[in-house]
């Protein structure tokens, strides 16, 4: 029936809400259940359109500055904005002196 719930778990489920809050506070408590649910569904569906909405007016990606490179071996590489410049060391030669 219900997800493995049967009639008698029902019946028994309503019979000690029924003690435990009464029989006027029943009707009560299901008015302010479903307006609760109510207000869920409504902020789920308001988020999700502004989910929507805000990618379809999400500004294109812009293209990330190219770093500009050393043109002399151990010439100071600062990019506008780096607070860690690179300091490239200089080039080492291949073969030792004879």
């Amino acid at each position: 029936m219900l997800g493995g719930i049967g009639v008698q778990e029902l019946l028994l489920i309503f019979l000690v809400a029924l003690l435990l809050f009464g029989s006027n506070k029943i009707p009560e408590i299901a008015r302010s259940l479903g307006k609760g649910i109510t207000e869920f569904k409504k902020a789920m569906d308001a988020t999700k359109n502004e989910i929507s909405r805000s990618i379809e007016e999400a500004p294109p990606p812009r293209n990330a500055p190219e770093r500009p490179v050393a043109t002399k071996p151990g010439v100071l590489d600062s990019v506008p904005g780096n607070s860690s410049p690179n300091i490239l060391p200089p080039p080492q030669d291949p073969l030792p002196p004879a």
